[in-house]
C-alpha cells in the first residue's frame, strides 16, 4: 500500500492527528501533508473539524473501508505466499475480557506462538464492553468476551463453557459450611465485578431467570478485577462469584473454599466477537487453533 493510504488508516481509527502521528512515529504537519495529498488524490475532502475534533466525511468513510479491504488483501497475500514456502508470518490484535485474558488465552497464545512464531500477536485487555468497543473501533481484529448480551456489527460465536461459581476465604466465618441456602446466600456479603464487566452482567442474567432481584444480594463493594476480588477475599467475612478458571490455584491450595448453593447453578460461553466483515488467514488460523487446543 500506499504509505499515505497508511496515515489516513491510523488517522480515521484514531480521529485524531496527534494520536495517528504518535502510532506512526512521524510529525503531524507529516500526517496533515499525507492527508492532504490524498484529498488532492481524490479531488474531495475525506476528513472535516467540528471544533476541536476530526470526522471522516461520506467520501473519508468509503475511503476508508477500501483501504481496509486492500490492506486485509495485502495480508492474506502475505500468508498465502508464506505457506507456499512453509513460512507463514502476520500479525493481528486480541481484545480479550479479564478472566479470558488472565486464566484462559496466554497458555493458548503460547502454543501457537510455538507452533507459527513469525506471526505476532497483540493482546489488549478489559472488561468485556471495552472489547466490544475496541473490535467495533476496528482497534482489534477479534474479541474474546464472557457477557451475555449481543450488539448489533457483532457476530458472535461460542468456544468455551465456564461456570461461576460462589467462593470464600479459607479464615472466613463462612469457610466451615459446605452448602448454603439460596436465601442464605442473599443475606451474606458479597464482593463482585464492576459494571460493564461480563461476569456481573451473566450474574444478573442468571438471578433474573431464576426470579431473583439483584439488588437483594447484599453486594459490599464492586472491585474491577478477578485478581482484586481474590485478594481481598482474604481478610473478608463473606463471598465472591468468579469464574471456576480463575481460582483453580487457590482451590487446590485451600486459599479459597468453594461453596455449593441449593438449586442454584451459573453456567456460561465465552465466546469469539468479530465485526461483521472479512476475516484475516492469520485470524482465521488462530481461531480453527484455539477450537482444537484442550483448555
Amino acid at each position: 500500500m500506499d504509505y499515505r493510504d497508511t496515515v489516513f488508516i491510523a488517522v480515521a481509527e484514531k480521529l485524531s492527528i496527534s494520536k495517528a502521528a504518535n502510532e506512526l512515529n512521524i510529525s503531524q504537519p507529516a500526517v496533515t501533508r499525507h492527508i492532504k495529498e490524498l484529498e488532492e488524490r481524490f479531488k474531495t475532502n475525506i476528513l472535516e473539524r467540528k471544533g476541536n475534533k476530526i470526522y471522516l466525511t461520506k467520501a473519508g468513510e468509503k475511503v476508508y473501508n477500501a483501504f481496509k479491504d486492500i490492506a486485509q488483501q495485502y495480508r492474506d497475500l502475505d500468508f498465502e505466499i508464506g505457506q507456499m514456502h512453509n513460512s507463514i508470518s502476520g500479525e493481528f490484535k486480541i481484545g480479550a475480557s479479564s478472566t479470558i485474558s488472565q486464566y484462559v488465552i496466554p497458555k493458548v497464545m503460547a502454543s501457537f506462538h510455538k507452533r507459527y512464531p513469525k506471526i505476532q500477536i497483540y493482546l489488549m485487555n478489559g472488561n468485556s464492553f471495552e472489547m466490544e468497543k475496541l473490535l467495533l473501533d476496528n482497534q482489534v481484529d477479534m474479541a474474546l468476551v464472557e457477557n451475555y448480551s449481543s450488539q448489533a456489527g457483532i457476530r458472535y460465536q461460542d468456544f468455551l463453557d465456564d461456570e461461576l461459581i460462589v467462593v470464600t476465604g479459607k479464615n472466613s466465618v463462612y469457610a466451615k459450611h459446605e452448602t448454603i441456602s439460596k436465601d442464605f446466600l442473599m443475606q451474606i456479603p458479597i464482593v463482585l465485578r464492576e459494571q460493564g464487566s461480563g461476569t456481573l452482567e451473566v450474574i444478573k442474567q442468571i438471578l433474573t431467570e431464576q426470579n431473583i432481584n439483584f439488588e437483594n444480594l447484599n453486594t459490599l463493594i464492586h472491585l474491577g478485577s478477578t485478581e482484586s476480588i481474590k485478594n481481598f477475599l482474604h481478610d473478608f467475612d463473606g463471598l465472591a462469584i468468579v469464574s471456576e478458571k480463575a481460582v483453580q490455584n487457590e482451590l487446590y491450595m485451600k486459599t479459597l473454599v468453594k461453596l455449593k448453593v441449593t438449586g442454584f447453578t451459573l453456567l456460561r460461553k465465552f465466546r469469539l466477537a468479530y465485526k461483521q466483515g472479512h476475516k484475516s488467514k492469520q485470524v482465521e488460523l488462530f481461531e480453527n487453533f484455539l477450537f482444537h487446543y484442550n483448555i
